[in-house]
């Protein structure tokens, strides 16, 4: 990296902190409950917020005073010592040809796509488009190909953007120039440059494409209908009905947190849609994790002038090398950091609680599906057989929109074995304990989508392999495409099924982390009949 990148770089950090700093200590007396982090994240966020930290050392109120000479930090900082992070992946396999160049490049191409890597990467990238002469002035910056966006005294115009009519949540026809914009110094070529990802769920280019430098400042001269002096977090939303592709949305918006050093829940977040339809969300509690206040719907500010203090264009579901759709995921590596903290975050702050390991038993999940599709045609005699066996805990759920959100996670947490078929309710796996397997009974010829997610979490992974055993209803029917193995029905041989049930249960009995967690619970050494 050149200097003046470097030196661009700490000088961002810095910013953040300081922001974080007032946002922090302007949200109540109480600022040690605020921070809502789980206690293996402080010692990370203490080293990024060295005021914070010593605050806390001085005083006698501050429950965590006995973590502030932890040294620890995710791997972005600045000063981030590599062995003081959370996690590094573990690459047993040697990636395919042509894939890495040897085993330190496979693990650092992990860790830079995966992991906290990705987030060091986008904090370089960063790049002032539109530069401040003063404090009361206005300000944006970038990453490359405006995947994530930070600006200042920001000025949106939405007199003439008719956001009540018409289907199109992601028109790109909103704004003229200047309807866009803050007092500042603007590099319109620059920024221009930028576009190469322009798209609706890729990046904000064709939301900021017509920002201008204003002659006037927007806030101090009044020249608003509203302003918002909260931090504003703006973000374009996948399918909200589909765990899989929503939490792509939450992963992102976590993941931006994290870039812009700051996990304060008094904030707005903006679903920016530009059509009047409603979004189905089956996971709205989710978003407890990240603010105390209502998402606020675009189509809300139709015809005003908005003004916002501090605003951030969050990293976006669908991006071109994204977290974690459109992901090309190295082979070989598994345990990424930024997902394990992601999963212990939305947690912790959902206030989920790990109820297990249980004492003499094992804790198995099946996921039924009430859908035309991909449903188990010997369910019956498969959850029989699971039943049969003395030290197997057995739940079979059926998670639809009608069983609650926050229960559905308390349950996942609570399965050290999740088996299900092929499908998005399978995303669960992100909120298994650390020593979870997944069981994706069939994949449907999908191989990488669930293994790859299983492998970020850093879950032990299993799919159906002996063909012989599986009976396919018919050669599937998809709208279009005609035979299709994801638009049909399985049955499945039950001994093999039990086979891979007790490997399953013999990996979660040996997982340092279960054993680890199953002394601390109990008191005393692991049976050796449990081993």
């Amino acid at each position: 990296m050149r200097d003046d990148k470097k030196q661009f770089f700490v000088v961002v950090m810095h910013i953040l902190f300081l922001l974080e700093i007032f946002f922090i200590s302007s949200n109540g007396a109480d600022i040690w409950e605020d921070l809502a982090l789980p206690a293996e994240h402080l010692p990370y966020y203490f080293f990024s917020h060295g005021d914070v930290r010593d605050r806390c050392s001085r005083s006698s109120s501050c429950p965590y005073r006995e973590l502030v000479d932890k040294v620890k930090c995710w791997g972005y900082e600045s000063g981030c010592d590599a062995n003081n992070t959370m996690s590094y992946p573990s690459c047993p396999e040697d990636a395919p040809y042509g894939w890495a160049k040897g085993k330190n490049d496979q693990m650092d191409q992990f860790w830079k796509s995966a992991d906290f890597g990705y987030v060091r990467s986008r904090l370089e990238e960063l790049t002032v488009f539109c530069k401040p002469e003063s404090e009361a002035d206005s300000f944006l910056s970038c990453s490359k190909y405006t995947r994530f966006c930070r600006a200042k005294k920001i000025y949106l115009d939405f007199t003439n953007a008719k956001l009540k009519v018409g289907n199109n949540r992601y028109r790109e026809d909103l704004f003229k120039p200047g309807d866009v914009g803050g007092h500042c110094a603007m590099d319109r070529t620059g920024f221009l440059a930028e576009g190469e990802h322009k798209s609706p769920l890729q990046s904000w280019f064709a939301e900021l494409e017509q920002y201008r430098s204003l002659d006037f400042r927007p806030i101090e001269d009044r020249k608003c209908d509203l302003v918002l002096d909260k931090p504003t977090i703006f973000i374009k939303l996948d399918a909200g009905v589909n765990m899989y592709h929503h939490f792509c949305d939450y992963v992102n918006l976590y993941a931006s947190q994290h870039i812009n050093n700051s996990f304060s829940r008094d904030i707005l977040i903006v679903m920016w849609d530009t059509s009047p339809m409603g979004y189905g969300d089956f996971f709205h509690d989710t978003w407890k994790a990240f603010t105390d206040h209502p998402i606020i719907h675009l189509n809300s500010w139709d015809g005003k002038k908005v003004c916002i203090e501090d605003a951030v264009f969050s990293l976006l579901a669908r991006m071109r090398y994204g977290l974690y759709y459109n992901m090309p995921l190295i082979p070989g590596c598994s345990g990424s950091g930024l997902f394990r903290a992601f999963s212990q975050h939305i947690l912790h702050r959902l206030n989920i609680t790990q109820n297990g390991p249980l004492e003499s038993k094992v804790r198995v999940t099946l996921l039924s599906r009430s859908t035309k599709y991909r449903r188990l045609l010997n369910e019956d005699e498969l959850i029989a057989a699971l039943k049969s066996v003395g030290e197997l805990e057995v739940s079979v759920v059926d998670y639809t929109h009608k069983f609650p959100f926050l229960q559905q996670l308390q349950v996942t947490h609570d399965s050290d074995i999740f088996l299900g078929m092929h499908g998005a309710g399978l995303t669960h796996m992100l909120f298994q304990p650390d020593w979870g397997v997944i069981f994706e009974l069939y994949n449907c010829d999908d191989t990488h989508c669930y293994h790859d997610l299983a492998r970020l979490r850093g879950l032990h992974y299993m799919t159906w392999q002996n063909m012989n055993k599986l009976t396919q209803e018919d050669e599937g029917h998809h709208p279009s495409l005609g035979a299709h193995k994801k638009f049909t029905n399985y049955a499945f041989d039950v001994s093999e099924f039990m086979r891979m049930v007790m490997s399953a249960v013999d990996y979660v009995k040996t997982h340092p982390r279960y054993i680890a967690e199953w002394r601390r619970k109990y008191g005393k050494p692991v049976p050796e009949k449990e081993l």
